[in-house]
């Protein structure tokens, strides 16, 4: 296989489709190994786009807008970064000879929740939590009243937590079916209603599909709140069993999905030790940013290798680690100016990303510190201690 060089006629061109702070992290791979990257997202200087050699503003759920795009930029790979994408003209590009990542079939059925959950539960036969779909707040009700309170509430198509909530009692219903209304990425619409587990803990096992077969990082466990990534840590504990489990389940998903690239594939761990599947996503996920300090290769240099058909040999951690995600206040921050990012450098063992988004909405994920130690309690300190050393202001004075 040979690699030409960027912005000439045998260049890699790879189509991004979203360009967060994780596409920023897989673009800068992909340049290393000579990539083309154009950078696309429904808003403009989005952080993969600072990195990237061009890039497109349009609504990426517009099928038509979609395909101009692709049609005029020819790329080798179509990357998708987020759910939010007109899957259906992905599918029927696929037929015409444009490669999707990790296949157009794995983006659809994994942009909404009820695809991915009918798969794994129905048609592969993975164990996870009880759970009804919900058209509308009756069918919701009834949904409610069938698994038993409480349940957890999502739209079937959401990122970050959004939308999702926990319905204690019937009291407690429409608010949540109104947040989960709100917060879908596609607009109102179908809900997925779920029993409430009580897990022992939750972790993300990152999988790798490539061109010489499925490998695993070392499962990483982490903390939410309202359903969206605070703090992660790696590696998570786990017992033998638990972790032959939890490997099955994922190359059982992942290999029905197909395609090469890195997937994250989201467990429950109960008391009793069983594992659960939760859900998957097709990409490099937010909790993983850990492996920035733990692996010599991160999920984003692995995801990049992978989907260049690139053999990987295996996965090396070489230590102990956690990440903090910082997140704005409950204000909109323009042209965000970050202070306090000496002092964090200032700690041993401590590292930060700045994703660059152009606004900082409420709550909104800006950046991440990143720490290494001992054990995972130090580690995960020293995250945290480094997160508080961040603030945030308006750059318009």
């Amino acid at each position: 296989m040979s690699f030409g060089t960027a912005l000439h006629p045998q260049a890699t061109r790879v189509l991004m489709l979203g360009s967060g702070e994780l596409g920023k992290e897989v673009v800068i791979e992909l340049m290393r190994l000579g990539a083309e990257v154009i950078a696309c997202d429904r808003y403009a200087n989005a952080p993969a786009m600072q990195v990237a050699h061009r890039s497109h503003v349009f609504d990426m759920l517009d099928g038509d807008a979609l395909e101009r795009v692709i049609r005029a930029e020819r790329p080798h790979l179509i990357v998708p970064e987020i759910e939010a994408i007109a899957t259906d003209r992905l599918r029927t590009l696929e037929k015409q000879g444009f490669r999707v990542i990790p296949t157009a079939e794995a983006a659809w059925l994994t942009m909404d929740r009820e695809g991915i959950r009918r798969l794994a539960a129905e048609d592969l036969g993975l164990p996870t939590a009880r759970y009804h779909f919900a058209d509308s707040f009756a069918e919701l009700q009834s949904a409610a009243e069938s698994l038993g309170y409480p349940v957890v509430i999502k739209p079937i198509m959401s990122s970050s937590g959004k939308g999702q909530s926990i319905a204690r009692n019937p009291e407690s219903l429409q608010a949540c079916w109104d947040y989960a209304q709100s917060g879908g990425r596609a607009g109102q619409g179908k809900v997925i209603v779920e029993e409430f587990i009580r897990f022992e803990s939750e972790i993300t096992l990152l999988t790798v599909r490539a061109v010489n077969g499925t490998l695993f990082c070392d499962p990483i466990g982490h903390r939410q709140e309202d359903g969206d990534y605070v703090e992660s840590w790696q590696p998570h504990p786990m017992t033998p069993e638990q972790i032959k489990a939890a490997e099955a389940i994922a190359k059982k998903v992942t290999d029905r999905l197909g395609g090469y690239g890195l997937f994250g594939v989201e467990l429950f761990l109960l008391e009793d030790g069983r594992v659960l599947f939760s859900e998957v996503s097709p990409r490099p996920h937010d909790t993983g940013l850990v492996t920035l300090a733990t692996q010599s290769w991160s999920e984003f240099a692995l995801h990049a290798r992978a989907i260049l058909s690139l053999p990987i040999q295996s996965i090396s951690r070489h230590s102990i680690g956690a990440s903090a995600a910082f997140k704005a206040p409950d204000r909109t921050i323009h042209e965000p100016v970050f202070d306090g990012v000496a002092e964090v450098f200032g700690v041993e063992g401590v590292d930060l990303r700045l994703f660059g988004k152009p606004t900082a909405s409420p709550k909104r994920r800006m950046a991440v510190c990143l720490a290494t130690g001992p054990t995972l309690a130090s580690a995960l300190d020293k995250a945290k201690a480094a997160r508080a050393k961040l603030s945030l202001r308006d750059g318009r004075g």
